[in-house]
């Protein structure tokens, strides 16, 4: 079985892909941590200070990685739901009030330029589009609240 968990930054990827990977036994692999030891960032976009990722090379390590795994797994970062279809078992697209998304990436310490880019992302539910036109089973979660970890893992038990 192959998860994706993705979303805008801050809307909780990494928290509820933790706690799915504990309660399914799956084993977790963080976007960010593959960019990093594949040396896949081809440079920064200043404006924003967000690291820029060629997402087909990522892709190809990512389906590499997959394959190679003898595991099931899911894949936490918000360019996972580029993953062709083929490969993913089921897209959970995290997502969450503007007000809260806010707070967060302020705590964060994102700058009042990438807090906007991320607000405007969410408003535009880029995450989600993106990952409906590559036509992947979605399973929207909404952070905003406390998550009831037992009835999401039903509600991915009866998606996949």
């Amino acid at each position: 079985m192959l998860i994706i968990v993705t979303g805008t930054p801050g809307t909780g990827k990494t928290f509820i892909s933790k706690k799915i990977a504990s309660k399914l036994k799956l084993d977790y692999l963080y976007i960010g941590d593959v960019v990093n030891r594949y040396k896949l960032s081809e440079g920064v976009d200043k404006k924003v200070n967000s690291k820029l990722v060629d997402v087909k090379k990522l892709n190809s390590v990512l389906i590499k990685l997959i394959k190679d795994s003898k595991k099931d797994l899911i894949i936490d970062g918000h360019l996972s739901h580029f993953l062709p279809r083929i490969y993913v078992d089921l897209c959970l697209v995290c997502k969450c009030g503007l007000k809260t998304l806010q707070k967060r990436l302020i705590k964060k310490k994102y700058s009042k330029v990438k807090v906007r880019e991320n607000l405007d992302c969410e408003i535009f539910d880029v995450c989600l589009v993106e990952a409906l036109e590559e036509k992947h089973n979605v399973l929207v979660v909404d952070t905003s609240t406390s998550i009831d970890i037992g009835e999401l893992i039903k509600k991915i038990k009866g998606k996949v």
